[in-house]
């Protein structure tokens, strides 16, 4: 496993990150492909067996049972001071007012309930999740300064928004000698290459790390369009993400195809050899359901793409529409 620093912080991350989405109770969330305590464990333990020390998870996953199995596994199986452990707040957490968003009172409640959940004193990275636009930012970044004051948290990340609400946010937060986020985690890859307008220059001009999520599309670029598994029939956000530009991918995703086929490796080879090469990339966040999907993702930090591969792979791409922020 190779490591590197998360943007301007000093913490080494591996290059790839587990997102623990994937995992907690499909009875109590809207994606029913999760996996249970008992099925996740042994995919966060090879994980680690791995080399990576980098997980990701947030409150609203299964409305807080991915933290639980998370903290759970992460307990028994590492040894905390290597581990970097981020999770996420804005999400609806419960009916009724102050249920979410990124308010003091919320944020500072969430916290408390997420470390209780992972069972630890602190997490690394605290991120938010969506921008709250019924919330001012001065009052989530103070908040989140506090947090990080406190010992809670030792870092603060921001994903999913536009780049000018993650500029706003900084310039307070530097304004007032606030903590700054250091990560953005956005959604990009082969087929989603929208933040490379705005987003991904700031980034790299501020030294702030990118952390991508959905960097194989939910799947889309490991096999087939044609092929069709339990998540592509009911995972509804990833169909609102790709669905309506299938036929325009579908050039991509076959080049990406005969890259693997002429390297002899697979497709996730490929998909996350292109993001793990983008300046910038810390560590893309992958999502497994099975054993090999954290193996593989982990060979691929040893493929290398020429620069030829990579204007071939990138050369079909056509705009899209925004995705992904709401």
């Amino acid at each position: 496993m190779e490591y590197a620093k998360l943007g301007n912080a000093g913490m080494d991350v591996s290059r790839i990150c587990l997102g623990a989405m994937s995992f907690g109770d499909p009875e109590k969330w809207i994606h029913k492909w999760v996996l249970n305590d008992a099925e996740s464990r042994p995919i966060i333990k090879r994980a680690l067996e791995l080399g990576i020390n980098f997980f990701d998870t947030a409150n609203i996953y299964s409305i807080g049972k991915s933290e639980e199995i998370l903290g759970k596994a992460l307990k028994d199986y590492a040894n905390r001071d290597e581990i970097v452990l981020a999770t996420k707040v804005h999400g609806h957490m419960f009916d009724g007012p102050n249920g979410g968003g990124l308010s003091r009172k919320a944020v500072l409640s969430q916290i408390d309930q997420s470390l209780k959940r992972l069972q630890t004193d602190y997490v690394d990275l605290y991120i938010t999740h969506r921008w709250d636009y019924d919330t001012p930012i001065e009052e989530t970044m103070e908040a989140l300064h506090d947090i990080v004051k406190s010992g809670k948290a030792r870092y603060i990340g921001a994903s999913s928004m536009y780049a000018w609400q993650f500029q706003k946010a900084q310039n307070i937060a530097e304004r007032n000698g606030w903590t700054k986020f250091i990560s953005m985690q956005d959604h990009l890859n082969l087929i989603y290459r929208e933040e490379e307008r705005e987003m991904i220059p700031y980034c790299l001009s501020e030294k702030v790390a990118l952390t991508p999520y959905s960097p194989l599309a939910s799947g889309r670029l490991t096999r087939d369009l044609s092929v069709q598994t339990k998540r592509t029939e009911t995972d509804k956000i990833a169909r609102s993400k790709y669905d309506e530009t299938a036929d325009k991918d579908q050039a991509i995703i076959e080049r990406v195809a005969q890259l693997a086929e002429r390297y002899d490796v697979s497709r996730v080879h490929v998909a996350l050899a292109w993001l793990l090469q983008k300046e910038g990339v810390a560590a893309p966040i992958i999502g497994a359901t099975k054993l090999e999907h954290v193996e593989t993702a982990v060979a691929a930090v040893d493929f290398k793409l020429t620069q030829e591969d990579v204007q071939f792979l990138e050369e079909p791409y056509i705009p899209h529409r925004i995705v992904g922020f709401s």
